[in-house]
């Protein structure tokens, strides 16, 4: 099934210190994708305060351009975006063999997005009134998911 964060609570600093103490997900790339520049910088922030190699995008058609993920990195993509929404931008990395694992981040839950993102391979997804409270966990889920010790 899809996991929709509303609120969680993660572990303090010592817990987040030793989930990344094998250093596996530290070597990972999160590319984010976001068109609201302001979400785009938080989003930044709030990766890299955790350890996370982070590029930003400003589109789907931007990334597409500039480099695509690899197997071990991970996307967070927003639903909705003004050139190519979330959806499409995972449909046209997928036909490009991007296996990468996707947290979706939308501020418009409901069941057609989480069927949506069900049938897209999609098992995360943040609401945007909530994603300091739980993107890092969805991440480190997802990628986990991915790629099993």
């Amino acid at each position: 099934g899809v996991s929709v964060a509303r609120r969680q609570q993660l572990p303090g600093a010592a817990g987040r210190a030793a989930a990344l103490a094998d250093g596996e997900l530290r070597q990972a790339t999160i590319f984010v994708v976001e068109d609201d520049q302001d979400v785009l910088v938080s989003l930044r922030f709030l990766l890299e305060t955790e350890g996370f190699n982070v590029r930003t995008f400003a589109s789907g058609p931007a990334l597409l351009a500039e480099g695509l993920p690899g197997p071990g990195d991970c996307l967070v993509v927003d639903y909705k975006m003004a050139e190519m929404d979330g959806f499409e931008l995972i449909e046209r990395l997928r036909s490009q063999r991007v296996s990468a694992p996707v947290v979706l981040v939308t501020a418009y839950p409901g069941p057609a997005v989480s069927a949506r993102a069900e049938s897209s391979g999609v098992r995360h997804i943040v609401l945007k009134p909530h994603i300091e409270d739980s993107l890092i966990g969805h991440v480190r889920a997802a990628m986990r998911e991915a790629h099993p010790a």
